[in-house]
């Protein structure tokens, strides 16, 4: 029997186009009176595409334990956890993996003065905030965005350490870290290098690290890990892990498709691997 599979998100054509392709049927839900949505439809599986704070803070999640439906991605304390920048920390940091220090703060204190040496970078606490990261690099910058009158990062939020170095993912697959991208800033928007060029030691030592702070949060399905690697620092010393998604993006280019590509995995394959791995209680 074809499975009905309900899809969640704003990456959901790239999905719904996969998923058709491996045979199963897909409509498209919104976030508006999803219960009501969800009992209408009566879908197999949901597919959570969501990458905003709503998709990833546990929220759907619990909604979709509620009503019985299976689901993809991470499920709801390991959401939850994640997806709070300071939790996650915690609980990486209590594991025994490399984190930066950093303090959480009232939003016009941060404005108004240095509450940190600088260089540092101030966060919503909230992963999948549409409040982008600040970066405060000298003693005569203020951040003052935190000002504005449109901000919607919250009232309180983190200053964290800048880390010089290299931007690097690793995509965790199952339970099995799939390679280690290098995310590039060039003029016309970020590139992936995929292998990334560097040593085997530090290639598998980052691998180890993902598994691990997936494994931590409680993860499941598919989540990306992202470091800053100084490679002018003694070994390893320079790795910092900087945060664990677990609503990665999916489009095509996006670092996801491209380590399961690079594993031998094709886009069709990834998605439907995730609905075959849908569960309640997850």
């Amino acid at each position: 029997m074809t499975k009905r599979v309900a899809m969640l998100g704003e990456q959901s054509r790239f999905i719904a186009e996969a998923l058709a392709e491996r045979g199963y049927t897909v409509t498209q839900l919104g976030l508006t009176d999803l219960p009501a949505q969800l009992i209408a439809s009566r879908p197999d599986i949901v597919f959570n595409a969501l990458t905003s704070t709503a998709g990833r803070d546990g929220r759907v999640q619990g909604l979709l334990e509620l009503v019985g439906v299976p689901y993809t991605h991470s499920g709801v304390l390991a959401s939850a956890l994640a997806a709070n920048r300071h939790q996650a920390k915690i609980m990486l940091r209590a594991a025994g993996l490399p984190v930066t220090d950093h303090i959480l703060v009232d939003r016009a204190e941060a404005a108004r003065g240095h509450q940190m040496a600088p260089p540092y970078v101030v966060k919503p606490i909230m992963a999948g905030s549409s409040e982008p990261a600040i970066l405060a690099g000298r003693s005569d910058e203020r951040p003052k965005r935190l000002l504005a009158a449109d901000w919607r990062g919250g009232e309180e939020v983190m200053l964290e350490r800048f880390v010089p170095g290299r931007t690097l993912d690793v995509v965790v697959m199952g339970g099995i870290a799939l390679g280690v991208s290098e995310v590039i800033v060039k003029e016309n928007g970020p590139e992936l290098a995929t292998p990334a060029a560097i040593s085997p030691n530090i290639y598998e030592k980052l691998q180890k690290m993902s598994l691990k702070a997936h494994e931590t949060l409680g993860c499941r399905g598919v989540t990306r890990t992202r470091f800053r690697y100084n490679d002018q620092a003694s070994g390893d010393t320079g790795l910092v892990c900087l945060a664990v998604d677990t609503q990665p993006e999916l489009s095509p280019g996006a670092v996801v498709p491209v380590q399961a590509g690079y594993a031998g995995h094709r886009l069709s394959e990834l998605v439907a691997w995730m609905v075959e791995d849908a569960s309640c209680n997850r």
